[in-house]
């Protein structure tokens, strides 16, 4: 149940405003760590700011869409959906100067479809991808965990998917006046697809945007299901008919102002990216290589029964670690 759900707890924002802040918050942070040595000038010209970085998590949403959608075997919507959820929540804490969003994509799909049961093996998976894919295989394993961590092991999703099913069911069955509900789909999987592009899941309920969708649908379609929402489903709560037709206002003009990135701003902005980006999470970058290494030395020592260079903290945290990935 949604009401019960970590998403409702953890994972709901009050609205557009607190959202935001959250990705500023996460923005401030990385710049004052790797830009602590310059001036605001420098910073400003170096770092995206968090506009810039909204921008780019779009692009990378759409990528992850155009992933999914080539997939094979087909993917269902749901874990499709449950997949973008996790990218936006993992870019609402965490900016995309400090992790890789490609990297981060394929493996938010690669959970995602671990969570919902959609059953492929890691060879299926990569087998999608284009390049190394032994190189993929191992990119997505070594993120899995931070994934999963960033997301504070909260992974169910309530996507809007299964109430609008419920909804459609109820229209047929308490609506009868309004002949064949099924002629409004078209419109509300057009409608559907476009909210996963704004904040409108982070904000919310997945009734309230599968509700929007029909709304939106029958609007556009010139029909009208006005007397479906105000006699049958609010008929008796009037308070809860003012928030929902409220709510329905906001996803809409939210959906309304989706704006497909520009090819030559992505461009420029990921070119930006690849200046500015942590080189300890960037897995072409020296300094990661170097890391991997010295983490692949570190275990064989282990095997050895030689342990590497380090002070008391530092091994406890490393046999943590490894602790924690056993369990998985």
């Amino acid at each position: 149940m949604f009401a019960t759900s970590t998403q409702r707890s953890f994972w709901m924002f009050k609205d557009e405003n607190d959202v935001s802040n959250a990705r500023l918050s996460a923005n401030i942070k990385y710049i004052s760590s790797r830009g602590r040595n310059m001036t605001v000038e420098e910073q400003e010209l170096h770092f995206l700011n968090v506009t810039e970085e909204k921008i780019l998590i779009m692009s990378y949403e759409y990528q992850l869409r155009d992933f999914c959608r080539k997939f094979l075997p087909p993917m269902p919507r749901y874990v499709i959906g449950t997949a973008l959820h996790y990218l936006k929540r993992f870019y609402v804490n965490n900016s995309v100067m400090d992790y890789p969003p490609k990297e981060i994509l394929v493996t938010c799909v690669y959970l995602a479809c671990k969570v919902e049961e959609f059953n492929v093996s890691m060879d299926q998976f990569v087998g999608n991808l284009k390049g190394d894919r032994e190189k993929a295989a191992s990119i997505i394993l070594n993120n899995e965990l931070l994934l999963m961590q960033q997301l504070d092991y909260q992974l169910t999703v309530h996507n809007p998917f299964r109430p609008l099913e419920g909804l459609m069911i109820d229209m047929k069955t308490r609506f009868p006046t309004f002949s064949d509900p099924e002629r409004l789909r078209s419109g509300i999987d057009e409608f559907l697809e476009q909210v996963f592009y704004t904040d409108a899941i982070l904000i919310y309920s997945p009734s309230q945007i599968s509700l929007a969708a029909i709304i939106h649908s029958a609007s556009t379609s010139k029909e009208n299901v006005d007397e479906y929402i105000t006699k049958i489903l609010f008929s008796e709560d009037q308070k809860r008919l003012l928030n929902l037709i409220e709510a329905v206002k906001k996803i809409r003009v939210m959906v309304r102002n989706v704006q497909t990135p520009h090819r030559d701003v992505i461009k420029a902005l990921e070119k930006k990216l690849q200046l500015c980006c942590n080189p300890d999470n960037n897995s072409e970058s020296p300094a990661f290589k170097k890391r991997m290494k010295q983490s692949f030395d570190d275990e064989e020592s282990f095997e050895d029964g030689q342990y590497p260079s380090a002070n008391s903290d530092q091994v406890r945290s490393m046999l943590m670690g490894m602790s924690e990935m056993g369990k998985i």
